[in-house]
């Protein structure tokens, strides 16, 4: 177990913070939380790559970390009604789609590497600006507008860009089963 992974396994359990945070409407933690967690993705991935902890464990770790704490502050917000519900369906339905695609891989022993291309790192940093913005509006009680319409352009694109994107490769690699 290295430092990366400990700190990533530390930003996992920051996920019942946030939501508690967001549903119990204490916006300045749940935006400090949603800091932390940032701060510690970068440190992790700073140390795993420049002291070469690099691991199998944390290259699954942390893109779960990331996912959990992303579907859980959007799903948080939109039952609140801070974000559209079609951005929240949008954003969960592309992880359970590739999440999905794994597993089916998985089940016909033809495992699937999920690299994470451009498209999807821009996705990300979308996703987590759009809920960084709303977070912080929210906290310090200020109008997103017309950042907010703008981010969610952002994360629109770069979602059903990312998910078409994942899907036509996994579609070629899973064309390679054979009948039997």
């Amino acid at each position: 177990m290295s430092i990366p992974n400990i700190i990533t396994l530390g930003r996992i359990m920051l996920v019942p913070i946030i939501v508690w945070a967001i549903v119990s409407s204490q916006m300045e933690v749940a935006f400090a939380v949603f800091l932390i967690a940032g701060i510690s993705d970068a440190v992790d991935g700073f140390l795993a790559k420049r002291f070469n902890m690099t691991s199998e464990l944390g290259a699954l770790l942390d893109p779960l970390a990331d996912k959990a704490l992303l579907v859980s502050i959007y799903l948080s917000l939109g039952i609140r009604g801070d974000v559209p519900r079609w951005i929240v369906i949008l954003v969960v339905s592309r992880d359970i789609m590739i999440v999905t695609a794994v597993i089916v891989s998985w089940l016909f022993d033809k495992p699937v590497e999920m690299r994470p291309s451009k498209v999807s790192k821009l996705n990300t940093a979308a996703q987590v600006s759009y809920a960084a913005l709303i977070l912080a509006a929210l906290a310090f009680g200020f109008g997103a507008a017309p950042y907010d319409v703008i981010l969610m352009g952002f994360v629109t694109l770069f979602t059903l860009s990312s998910v078409s994107l994942y899907l036509v490769e996994w579609l070629r690699h899973m064309s390679t089963i054979e009948a039997k």
